[in-house]
């Protein structure tokens, strides 16, 4: 079960009977804001809601910011998204959807239209300085990949990485050790990115062989492991689109570039 659920969840246990008439009389207010802010949606899950509505919402959730909580098309329903993590709340906090809204009229996955903002928005965040990049910033395509020292696909893919560059797609790296902190591949991508030439140690530790470099201070690996986190990876490679898809797996280099000549068209 996702976070964000178990949280939601977790927050419904809490006794809602002992609420006073005035908490009560709020919600109902709350409500009937809600359903008029969200009744003149027609574009998505961030239309406009009233502060108060939204601000009653947050505070069902534990840890929930103003900012997390988003009208949708639905009366009375809120999304509250985590990092691309999302779900569904009534304006009272009483029910919860887990799961992906859908506009069946456009046929049109809103959710995961949020998620690839999301994750442009936290990307923007990480400055390339903070990667380790294969193939030229003039190319046609660039693709963000978290990827794992340790992992099969993920050294196929590397194998390949000429021929990815070859098709002018543009690679930048970011670490996520699948094993966690203080492990085996946690430390390897510290000694890559501690390493005089990144590049050519990230290629030698795929490649299997041991780096004789000692860990240095400051690396983004706990930064970057964070944010796979907060894409909800469940594995790698995970490979970023411009557009903010995510395709889970490793991708030959065709595949991708066919992939990316209709995102980037």
């Amino acid at each position: 079960m996702r976070p964000l659920v178990i949280a939601i969840i977790a927050a419904a246990v809490a006794p809602l009977a002992l609420a006073s008439q005035q908490d009560a009389n709020s919600v109902s207010k709350a409500a009937h804001s809600a359903e008029q802010g969200a009744s003149s949606a027609t574009s998505g899950p961030r239309s406009g809601a009233s502060p108060d509505s939204r601000a009653l919402v947050a505070s069902k959730i534990p840890g929930a910011k103003l900012e997390d909580v988003h009208a949708t098309p639905i009366p009375g329903m809120f999304e509250i998204m985590r990092g691309t993590d999302a779900a569904y709340v009534s304006a009272d906090g009483r029910y919860a959807i887990a799961g992906d809204l859908y506009d069946l009229r456009t046929n049109v996955d809103l959710t995961e239209n949020q998620r690839r903002e999301m994750r442009l928005k936290l990307l923007a965040a990480i400055p390339e300085s903070q990667m380790v990049i294969f193939g030229a910033k003039s190319a046609p395509h660039t693709v963000t990949v978290f990827t794992d020292v340790d992992c099969a696909y993920c050294r196929k893919l590397h194998s390949q990485i000429a021929d990815y560059n070859r098709l002018g797609i543009r690679v930048r790296y970011l670490f996520y050790p699948r094993t966690g902190p203080n492990t085996e591949s946690w430390i390897k991508a510290e000694q890559v990115w501690c390493s005089s030439n990144r590049n050519d140690a990230l290629t030698r530790a795929k490649l299997g062989e041991t780096l004789h470099v000692k860990v240095c201070a400051h690396t983004p690996v706990a930064r970057e492991y964070e944010l796979g986190q907060e894409f909800g990876l469940e594995g790698t490679p995970a490979i970023i689109l411009s557009n903010g898809d995510m395709l889970p797996g490793y991708v030959s280099p065709t595949d991708l570039a066919q992939e990316l000549r209709s995102v980037d068209r």
